[in-house]
């Protein structure tokens, strides 16, 4: 059995399923003349906000010397959940109002790119100010790997080619640093002060996992890219 057809079947599965669920909560905001501009636009200003939470928890812990406040973590990571719902509901509002355009299109992928920047900018100030040096790196590292991803694409599909195999797309790492950043809140809120374990070790190893696959994922498309390009004689 083919991996990655089974892998693309089974995110289709889910993806439809969550269009069903949506859709009646879609066509409401269609009603209501909400253009999929301003959802995509909303998507990015919750973000946005989850990325302030995260940095004001940094500003407590660097000026103020206070310790890490959790709950503020968690907050950030519920908010990205909530709000990068509507990443997939500009979409639908777009197919199902007939709103969809080109400037549409590409002013979704633009925010979206925005929102990982504001996303992974706030993890990486929050750990610098609890003194995790290396995972600021590591965050960064996955930071490039995610911009990559979504560059290589657009360059091959500006040759032509039609480039979208990956593991680690934008779905899979927004699930990740989301679910990441609430887990390491949660932690962080139950553990006790006397405790040895760091519970941001939590969200630096979800970020090396984007920082390895994504990497991995932009590399794997620049070589499909090539192979693309040779069979069309074009190198």
């Amino acid at each position: 059995m083919d991996i990655k057809h089974t892998a693309k079947t089974m995110r289709d599965g889910l993806q439809q399923g969550i269009y069903a669920v949506i859709n009646p909560f879609v066509r409401l905001l269609i009603r209501l003349g909400v253009t999929p501009n301003m959802v995509t636009t909303i998507g990015l200003l919750g973000n946005l906000a989850a990325a302030a939470v995260l940095v004001w928890a940094a500003i407590e812990v660097s000026q103020y010397h206070l310790s890490p406040d959790y709950s503020m973590v968690t907050l950030a990571g519920a908010l990205i959940i909530g709000f990068s719902l509507f990443d997939m509901l500009d979409g639908q509002v777009a197919r199902l109002g007939g709103m969809t355009t080109v400037y549409g299109a590409m002013y979704d992928s633009v925010l979206d790119r925005y929102c990982e920047l504001f996303t992974l900018g706030g993890v990486t100030s929050f750990l610098i100010a609890c003194g995790n040096i290396w995972g600021a790196v590591i965050t960064f590292l996955a930071l490039v790997g995610s911009i990559m991803v979504s560059y290589v694409r657009a360059r091959a599909e500006g040759l032509g080619i039609e480039c979208k195999l990956g593991f680690m797309q934008r779905p899979e790492r927004v699930v990740v640093t989301a679910v990441s950043i609430i887990a390491t809140g949660i932690t962080g809120s139950n553990i006790a002060a006397d405790s040895d374990f760091d519970p941001n070790i939590i969200l630096v190893c979800a970020m090396a996992v984007i920082a390895v696959f994504a990497n991995l994922t932009a590399f794997a498309r620049l070589t499909h890219s090539r192979s693309e390009l040779i069979k069309s004689g074009r190198r």
